[in-house]
């Protein structure tokens, strides 16, 4: 059998929103908020199946997900969201929900993500405000560590393999021998290693500028934490503060790493026998296993899903790993093995 092209791949996609759109027309007219008419306007798009709208009725506003069940079940969603609400995080509260058709009715928090009000001015309180809920938030451990599933070493791994399989295989053509796989294979366990020694806590795994949101007041809101786990103490800091998305200073992002480092000592959630210097290390490579993973993702969004607009965020990325290397050498020879193919 033949495999279906990108250009069918995509028109299967375009069919099954369509149809998907009608049956959440039905839904959302079924619910009491809109049952006297409503307005639906698409929202931002998502780096996944999902798909959001913004549904208007007088003065009301909601926001609608649209997670295809085959692809994207909402179970965890729901689950994380009621206890993380529960916690005091600002997260949307659902109002109602389809489970088998796989849709949401949440409340609105806006659409002024932090990622388009940062400027040189504001960026100290900006990340005073997104570093807080984390200790809230790494703190759920605490009280539930069965609650969220480990960001174990099969994941950490598989998370890599999408770099070498999407960026380095796919988007560069390399052909990659013997030794170079043994190396990426090295490199990979070693920072498995580095995430797997950290204290283990609640964890977003998408915690940056395009999912948390100015709502007016603090807390942020927060937005896309259905693939929470519990994992690395740096995780989610190091998501925020060397964003994919956007580049601050190397000086002040360290700076503002051992700020946090000091949030977390006060809060009891790191050993008083953690040094500045095995946090920072753990940051440092925290990021990179992340910017891998990322960079691979961005690949993939391009290739398998026609979402181009992704590529333009790996150069950033990448610079990151380049600054890591530069402070930790074992990271020079992968380094140095991609940008062999990059030019």
């Amino acid at each position: 059998m033949v495999p279906d092209s990108p250009l069918q791949d995509f028109r299967k996609d375009q069919d099954e929103a369509d149809s998907r759109l009608g049956l959440l027309h039905q839904w959302l007219q079924s619910l009491p908020q809109l049952t006297n008419g409503y307005e639906l306007d698409p929202l931002y798009d998502d780096a996944s199946f999902r798909r959001y709208f913004r549904a208007r009725a007088g003065d009301g506003s909601w926001v609608v997900m649209d997670a295809p069940p085959d692809r994207e079940p909402i179970d965890d969603f729901i689950r994380i969201d009621s206890r993380f609400h529960g916690m005091g995080l600002n997260v949307p509260e659902i109002i109602a929900f389809d489970e088998r058709q796989g849709f949401i009715l949440l409340s609105d928090l806006g659409d002024r993500q932090l990622l388009d009000l940062m400027n040189d001015d504001n960026i100290d309180s900006i990340h005073s405000m997104a570093l807080a809920p984390l200790v809230t938030l790494q703190a759920g451990v605490l009280t539930d560590p069965e609650f969220l599933p480990a960001y174990d070493r099969k994941l950490l791994l598989g998370e890599m393999h999408l770099f070498r399989d999407w960026y380095l295989a796919r988007h560069l053509q390399a052909a990659l021998d013997k030794n170079a796989q043994t190396l990426l294979s090295n490199t990979f366990d070693q920072l498995a290693n580095n995430a797997l020694e950290q204290p283990q806590v609640w964890v977003h795994r998408d915690y940056h500028s395009r999912n948390l949101m100015q709502t007016g007041t603090n807390p942020p809101g927060i937005l896309d934490f259905q693939d929470a786990v519990t994992g690395p103490i740096t995780y989610d800091a190091v998501s925020l503060l060397r964003d994919c998305y956007i580049a601050w200073p190397r000086a002040y992002i360290e700076n503002r790493a051992l700020g946090f480092y000091e949030q977390l000592m006060h809060s009891g959630l790191l050993k008083e026998d953690v040094s500045e210097q095995t946090f920072m290390r753990w940051f440092d490579l925290m990021g990179v296993q992340r910017h891998l993973k990322a960079i691979g993702i961005f690949s993939r969004l391009n290739y398998r899903d026609g979402k181009q607009k992704y590529l333009d965020d790996i150069p950033r990325t990448w610079n990151y790993v380049v600054e890591a290397a530069e402070k930790h050498p074992r990271l020079q020879t992968l380094v140095a093995l991609t940008e062999k193919y990059q030019t």
